[in-house]
Order: structure tokens, then sequence, then C-alpha cells
């Protein structure tokens, strides 16, 4: 269904065939996520780990190459940075059968080893300042393998800046929508806001948060896992700031989400690590979602975030997403939470 039919044409003067091929790729990613569920779960082979310990799932690669051939379909001359490498799906046949048998059902067959160089796409050589598009085809996996919050991320960059954002959270139930039931899509194009609608299509809605929130209402969320953010220096910001309530734990930019719809106010992820660097694809489309729903976002030091430097951001440490004019006061907690004694 053509993306024109559900919104004002206010909200297509800008890359209107990008929105219309994103909102297609990722909506065809979380059906392939929804199959997967159906027909592994349970299974032996339906998740593995990766060299650095963290879980990947059929789903994973399947959703990654749905996106990937949808992209290279309507832009083949654009450059796409994914999360996932093909590495593992040709050393085993039977992983890479059941790939091709579930992206099969989306995109048609793949003969020979075309489906693993499809998802090799995502790791080729790439210029960070000229355009590309970066995926996380499932953002939180063990969300997804634990029956959690998730997410779909694509972002499209150029020179350097997010221009346009699509964020996928099946388990998302908080909308503006009259029911939320059943997660949302958020999206957003830069200087042209942020939308809102049902996984499932539909009409959708402006999101935003510019209104000023009192502190002591705020809420935090931060991630499910206490190793991938410090928790005990959340707590004590949060002390700081007079905030009694309780975080919020969620898997997955779906925090980003999250803030974006007012289910929480604060973002933060302060690293355990000084010298550990975020990916992109973690938080390109969250980031341009949140900002453009006139919230705010930095990294710990209230820095914004670079995104042209390649895969990794280089120049930041940590972030700090929020709503409500309130990130000048998270800021300075933050950094008295941290300074050393």
């Amino acid at each position: 269904m053509c993306i024109c039919t559900c919104m004002d044409r206010s909200q297509m003067e800008k890359y209107p065939l990008e929105l219309e091929i994103a909102l297609s790729a990722v909506k065809k990613a979380l059906r392939v996520c929804r199959r997967v569920l159906d027909r592994f779960v349970g299974v032996r082979g339906y998740s593995f780990e990766k060299a650095d310990r963290s879980p990947v799932t059929i789903a994973d690669f399947a959703s990654q190459a749905v996106i990937m051939a949808e992209l290279l379909n309507a832009f083949p001359a654009d450059a796409i940075v994914g999360e996932e490498d093909a590495g593992l799906i040709r050393k085993d046949h039977g992983i890479y059968d059941d790939v091709v048998s579930i992206v099969g059902e989306e995109c048609g067959d793949f003969k020979d080893n075309k489906l693993s160089d499809l998802i090799d796409c995502g790791k080729r050589p790439f210029d960070p300042l000229h355009r590309f598009w970066t995926l996380d085809p499932i953002d939180g996996t063990k969300g997804y393998l634990a029956g959690r919050q998730y997410a779909v991320a694509l972002a499209l960059m150029e020179e350097g800046n997010v221009r346009l954002g699509v964020l996928a959270c099946p388990g998302l139930e908080k909308t503006p929508l009259e029911t939320g039931e059943g997660g949302c899509i958020l999206f957003a194009i830069r200087r042209e806001g942020t939308r809102v609608m049902k996984i499932d299509g539909g009409d959708t809605e402006p999101v935003t948060r510019k209104s000023f929130i009192p502190l002591e209402r705020a809420r935090l969320c931060e991630s499910v896992e206490p190793s991938h953010s410090a928790h005990e220096i959340h707590a004590r910001i949060l002390q700081d700031l007079g905030i009694s309530a309780p975080p919020l734990r969620m898997d997955s930019q779906a925090k980003y989400g999250a803030v974006a719809l007012g289910t929480a106010d604060i973002y933060l992820r302060i690293p355990r690590k000084k010298d550990y660097r975020e990916k992109i694809w973690d938080h390109a489309a969250g980031t341009l979602i949140i900002k453009e729903a006139g919230g705010q976002v930095s990294d710990i030091m209230g820095r914004p975030l670079d995104f042209s430097k390649g895969e990794v951001l280089e120049a930041n440490t940590g972030v700090v997403a929020t709503a409500g004019g309130i990130h000048a006061q998270v800021i300075s907690a933050v950094k008295r939470a941290i300074r050393p004694c």
C-alpha cells in the first residue's frame, strides 16, 4: 500500500520514495520475525552465539536479508551498513536452508550463495559522509528470544546526518492511536516531525514531546541487561534529580520509542567501560525519532551524537535522550554522577 494514502501531503515533501520503501522493508522484516517465532521456538538450532558472545537467530539473518533486498531493488547505488554478516550461515548448510526458506516466503527463491552475498552487503566499505542506510535487523535479540521488547531499526544517512528513521516495536503498546495493542511503527523525517502507526498499517498520527515535564514526575528507561549500562550510576542520577519512580527496563531501541510516546521521559545508557563506543545502527533511527518529536539526544557529556565517523560513534561516550525540556538538568546530574571522587 502506498504510504501517500495514510498521511498529510506535508509529511511527504522529503524522501517520499525512501519512506515508502523503508516502511515496506521493515514490515516484511516483522513478518519474518513472526514466522521464525511461530516455526522455530523450542527447536534446537534456532539461536546461536556470535564471537562476542551475543546471541543471533535465524530471524536476524532473515530480517537483514529481506530489508537488504527491498532497499537494493529500489536504490541499487546506495550503501547499506547492517549489523549481521553471513559467516555463520556460510559454514552451516542447515542454518542457511532455514534462512532461505523464511526469506523465500517474502522475497522469492535464492539459489547458490546469493542469500549470503546479500546479507554481507551490510559489511562492505562505505563513505560515512555519503548517502547510505544503516540497519539493525533485530535490535534486542535477547528480548526477542525471551518474549520481551525488540525492534527493527532502519535509518537513511546523508552527509553524516540521520535524514529518515523507522523504528518498528512489536511490543510497544503505548501509542497515541485509539487502540495501541499489537505494537507500533514510529518514523521520522528530518525537519518534518515524527509520526506513529499500527504495525499492520493504517492511518498515522503525529508524535510530540515538547511540553515541559517536572523532573520529579519523570520516568527513566534503561536496558534490561546491567552489563549494557551502569544501573547503579543511573540510580545515583535519579536520586540526584529527585525522581522516585522505579526505572522502566526494556530491551532494544524500543526505549527511544518509549520516550517519544510518553511511556518514559529519560533514556540513559552509561557504559561500564570508558572506552566503549556505540554502534550507529543501535541509535540512528531512535535519535531522529526523539529529536523530531521535540526531545533531545546527546552523549553523556552533552555532545550531539556524531554519525560521520563510520560504524562506531567514535566521538561520543554513552547516550542520554530526554523529552520535555529537562535535558540540561539531566546532563548536569550525569556529569556529577560520573565525576571521579
